[in-house]
């Protein structure tokens, strides 16, 4: 580790954290309706889209019909995106004839991409057409980054309201983020990362002339357009197969640094804006400063780990003097590799700029823990601050117990309905994950797919569910996801990952909105204050490995003490 690398992960959380205070107002009007800067050219154009669509902007859903409409979108959205990889090779912008997409890879790709996941068990370069690429999988990186945000807004609504039916109208939460929010940011950054040579054209391909004299056909596209919104709406998926690693996607040290903001920016400003609409931004710090915890640590966990190098390739020879950097890039170096590794991860994002099947285990154990708490750190958009603040639900409760009253959180009173509801949500991972892991190390079908025996296989099974389950997307990269096994179960991983625990979550968004406001006491534990930053760090810690110590131990952990005894699988 060196002072010029921590300097640079210092520099990108500063820019983060400077462009996030100002966004964070700019969401703020967002939520509350309200006119931004942009209202006069994107106006029109929002009550336009309600005409078409017959949308009342005015009349909001109780919890019930928003929850209602979230999944109809995400049906039909599915559906379309399905239709169109089936059918792309008779469909235009075809120009390097790509087959049609297998069903079993069309089904978990479209539920991929509706889920904000973007796992991707196949190269995009080779398997989809441009037009699938725009139409299908740039357009849902918008669509399915703004139904996280629109949730978020939806929970926030039920601490917000008092004795309220309503939560919010879905539509006009998805129109007014995508509107407002999205498209203008991944429009002004995409010529942004165009102008540092990421490639921006509807040609599919063009040869090149090796130094032997050879001839090879490279692919492109319109690969800035999808890079950008893949950071920003924390999807992920990458143009190419290899992401972020690859130099058209990610060509040099300026487009790392624009990405890794770019993944952190949204999700951070969005927890900032969560305090100025509860009308308390130290509400809003005290969550993120809880998130910074584990981010920081994550950080220093994985620089640490990777600088130190890995013993069984000193014992070949390999010089040590950078580190373990079997699997990274020289244009971007440990420091910048730890930070992107971790916010990828802490967030729900997935993009890689290097591979972690090749990180040494204790820094491979980050990426993992991150996914299997959630990705909620500071999470993926919306999703990570709902995702928190069902976890900050379950603090106050274990406050409320040690001092012997009734937990309150924000003016609301947590109860009985309101804990069982948090709860449901918080066993959906562990029941998904552990439970598809389980099946897949019984199946000699899911076996053959690894790259890897021992631990280290038992680690990218796990991190393919603790992915695919948190709507994350990222692979460890060394197992074959592409089986009518993998695509099935992690496509119905994603699926659960995202709707059941979401639909008790806006469950509880309706219960706390039809709560009573009450004001504050001498007897209210504070939630914007140190106190209760430690009590969630502390809270979240025992909870995740409470349920994950053991597939840890079994995995990442065991083979750590193994490479230290010099021995691997």
């Amino acid at each position: 580790m060196t002072l010029a690398g921590w300097s640079q992960i210092a520099l990108a959380l500063a820019l983060v954290l400077a462009c996030a205070a100002p966004l964070s107002g700019f969401i703020a009007r967002i939520f509350a309706g309200e006119r931004t800067v942009l209202s006069t050219v994107l106006g029109p154009v929002e009550r336009v889209f309600y005409r078409l669509a017959g949308v009342d902007p005015a009349r909001e859903q109780d919890w019930l019909g928003y929850t209602l409409a979230m999944v109809a979108f995400s049906i039909a959205g599915f559906l379309s995106l399905y239709a169109l990889q089936r059918l792309q090779n008779v469909l235009p912008l075809n120009p390097r004839g790509f087959d049609a997409v297998p069903p079993d890879l069309a089904f978990n790709t479209s539920t991929s991409f509706i889920t904000n996941t973007n796992w991707q068990n196949y190269s995009g370069e080779t398997t989809m057409s441009p037009l699938t690429q725009m139409l299908g999988l740039t357009v849902h990186n918008f669509l399915s980054a703004a139904t996280g945000l629109a949730m978020a807004f939806a929970l926030t609504r039920g601490f917000v309201r008092s004795s309220a039916q309503t939560v919010g109208n879905f539509w006009v939460d998805v129109t007014r983020i995508t509107l407002y929010l999205l498209l203008p940011l991944a429009f002004v950054l995409a010529f942004a990362l165009v102008a540092l040579g990421v490639p921006q054209t509807l040609a599919g391909a063009f040869d090149a002339t090796t130094l032997e004299g050879a001839k090879q056909t490279i692919a492109i596209g319109p690969v800035a357009s999808q890079e950008i919104i893949k950071e920003l709406g924390t999807n992920g998926g990458g143009f190419f197969n290899a992401n972020s690693a690859h130099p058209f996607e990610n060509p040099n040290a300026w487009t790392n640094l624009i990405e890794i903001w770019a993944l952190l920016l949204v999700p951070t400003a969005s927890v900032l804006a969560f305090g100025r609409v509860v009308g308390n931004v130290r509400e809003g710090r005290a969550i993120l400063a809880a998130m910074a915890v584990f981010l920081l640590l994550g950080v220093l966990v994985v620089y640490w780990a990777e600088a130190h190098g890995n013993p069984l390739l000193t014992a070949l020879g390999v010089d040590p003097s950078l580190g373990n950097f079997e699997g990274k890039d020289v244009r971007f170096g440990q420091a910048m590799a730890a930070l992107f590794t971790t916010g990828t991860s802490g967030t729900s994002t997935g993009a890689v700029n290097a591979m972690f099947d090749s990180f040494t285990p204790l820094a491979g154990l980050v990426p993992m823990f991150n996914l299997l708490a959630g990705c909620i750190w500071p999470g993926g958009v919306g999703s990570g601050l709902y995702g928190f603040l069902v976890v900050a639900i379950v603090a106050v409760f274990v406050a409320g117990l040690m001092v012997g009253r009734t937990p309150e959180y924000l003016g609301k009173k947590i109860e009985a309905r309101e804990m069982k509801l948090a709860m449901l949500a918080v066993l959906v991972y562990p029941l998904v994950v552990l439970g598809f892991v389980s099946a897949s190390v019984l199946l000699q079908t899911a076996l053959d797919s690894l790259g890897n025996s021992g631990p280290h296989g038992l680690s990218e099974i796990l991190y393919a569910y603790a992915s695919t389950n948190a709507n994350n997307g990222s692979a460890f990269a060394g197992l074959n996801g592409d089986t009518l096994w993998f695509n099935t179960t992690l496509g119905l991983a994603m699926l659960l990952g995202r709707f059941a625990y979401v639909v008790p979550v806006l469950a509880l968004a309706g219960a706390l909105a039809a709560k009573k406001k009450i004001p504050a006491s001498a007897g209210t534990f504070p939630t914007d204050g140190p106190l209760f930053v430690g009590l969630l760090v502390g809270v979240i810690v025992i909870l995740y490995l409470l349920q994950y110590f053991p597939a840890l131990s079994l995995g990442p952990v065991v083979e750590h003490f193994l490479m230290l005894g010099g021995k691997t699988f």
